[in-house]
């Protein structure tokens, strides 16, 4: 069979299309004929050198797919259900990643850095990692949706707590993360500045729900957020930019408003005033991944229909390394998937 693979860290030419051995599901294991994967920037970190990572390595965090065989004690799913793939690898049975809603298991990794993913043609899978594809999603819906869909909901509801009426920043409005979180933070109830970089993305983010939308490189992000809010700014900052935008997000930052934060894709290093922090008794939250709370919320509000994956562009999985040619471009709205069709 195919996967896509990497051999050493580098640029996309590292990454190849190649043959490898048709793996056969054990106990508690199901094997996963793959339809389609989403993917994330985690897919360009990892590729460009994340310490840690055992090589070679499969990669692909997201994905969907129709289960073709079962090891023994599978008792959830049966050969020919269509399935979504949790990317988040946990026990699955403690407190933490039960209920865990500030916290998450020690023992969590992530299909595609901490072990092989999920571009391949089969990939062989943990049982409880499998949830069943509503009927409504396409296989590409279906696997753009789990990791962008519980991150956004653990930063929103988890640990920034979200509440009916909150103005809510949102920082690269045209991310897979960002066009979910839009709509979770409007369906519960919360008003939205969405921030992006064309009149096109931005169109995009008014369509899904926001309720003001801000050029960064053409308009004052600060202004319009003081504007939009009478003065008093953000309750909630939705950051996953980092260096580049951090000043702004805490200058346009409410008096009791949370700052939560998923990345650093311009870089990790920022400056915080500890005066304004205090006086205002601001928080600023750190969260990653989600909590199986987290990924039932979502699931929840995917299945109501009140939110949806938003998909930007299909290439086959052979064109790998155009995909991730073209999310490294940043041109996208929502997610890029790699389709097995």
């Amino acid at each position: 069979m195919k996967a896509v693979r990497i051999h050493e860290h580098g640029d996309v030419d590292v990454i190849k299309w190649e043959d490898i051995d048709t793996p056969f599901p054990g106990p508690n294991k199901v094997l996963i004929d793959i339809k389609a994967g989403a993917l994330n920037h985690l897919d360009i970190w990892v590729r460009g050198g994340i310490p840690g990572v055992s090589l070679p390595l499969i990669l692909g965090s997201d994905g969907s797919g129709i289960v073709a065989e079962k090891g023994a004690d599978v008792n959830g799913f049966s050969i020919g259900d269509e399935v979504m793939i949790n990317p988040l690898i946990s026990c699955g049975e403690c407190d933490h990643c039960v209920k865990g809603h500030e916290n998450l298991c020690i023992s969590m990794g992530v299909l595609g850095e901490s072990c092989d993913g999920i571009f391949a043609e089969k990939i062989i899978i943990n049982e409880r990692q499998l949830i069943h594809k509503p009927e409504f999603l396409s296989f590409e819906e279906a696997a753009a949706f789990l990791l962008v869909g519980q991150t956004a909901y653990q930063m929103l509801i988890e640990r920034a707590k979200i509440t009916i009426n909150n103005w809510v920043l949102i920082w690269g409005a045209g991310s897979g993360v960002g066009s979910i979180a839009i709509q979770i933070a409007k369906a519960k109830g919360a008003r939205v500045i969405a921030v992006s970089s064309s009149k096109e993305k931005l169109d995009k983010a008014a369509a899904l729900g926001a309720d003001v939308t801000v050029d960064h490189s053409t308009q004052d992000v600060l202004k319009i957020v003081k504007e939009s809010t009478n003065g008093f700014g953000a309750n909630i900052v939705f950051e996953h930019v980092g260096q580049d935008t951090w000043d702004i997000s805490m200058r346009s930052l409410s008096r009791g408003g949370r700052v939560v934060t998923c990345g650093a894709t311009t870089g990790p290093k920022v400056n915080l005033n500890l005066t304004h922090l205090f006086i205002k008794q601001q928080t600023v939250l750190g969260s990653t991944m989600g909590s199986q709370a987290s990924l039932e919320g979502a699931i929840g509000l995917l299945r109501q229909k009140k939110i949806k994956p938003v998909i930007d562009r299909v290439f086959p999985m052979c064109e790998i390394r155009s995909a991730h040619k073209y999310l490294e471009s940043a041109d996208q709205f929502g997610k890029v998937v790699v389709s097995r069709q």
